[in-house]
């Protein structure tokens, strides 16, 4: 798959997304998170999560404020969050290309705000509100995958 697009209709929904998502790729594997607060990436990154085989959903929180969750166990997966940081140098400070190495999933939320410390091919997914009439929980998820 290079790109696809889906819509989801519920939390579940997402988490379902999410495993199946996972079973597309191996690791090492770097998951741009993309989308505004609110928008549904942590619930996506418990699918994912659960789908590589590292945590249940309901063990899956989103990394704000320790900025850094590891699950694992088959695989490991790194669940970050850049939104508190506003500078590079502080990203780096993080050890960032440590993680990039291991063999891992890495799912990073807010990273697009740092293009030049990403990979340069990894997956990049878009999360956005699209309700209808019906459902005001809809979500519209583009995945794409970049090359590098």
């Amino acid at each position: 798959m290079k790109s696809a697009t889906y819509f989801t209709a519920t939390e579940e929904a997402t988490i379902e997304l999410g495993a199946g998502l996972a079973a597309q790729w191996g690791v090492p594997v770097t998951i741009l998170l993309i989308g505004e607060l609110g928008a549904g990436k942590t619930t996506l990154a418990k699918g994912l999560a659960a789908g590589f085989g590292a945590a249940r959903p309901e063990e899956v929180s989103s990394p704000t404020f320790p900025l850094i969750h590891e699950y694992g166990d088959p695989v490991t997966v790194y669940h970050v969050d850049l939104y508190r940081l506003e500078t590079a140098a502080q990203v780096e400070g993080l050890g960032l290309d440590d993680i990039f190495a291991r063999p891992a999933a890495v799912l990073l939320e807010w990273a697009e705000r740092f293009p030049s410390l990403l990979p340069k091919s990894r997956v990049e997914i878009r999360i956005a509100p699209a309700p209808d009439g019906r459902n005001p929980e809809r979500r519209r998820i583009e995945v794409r995958e970049v090359e590098g």
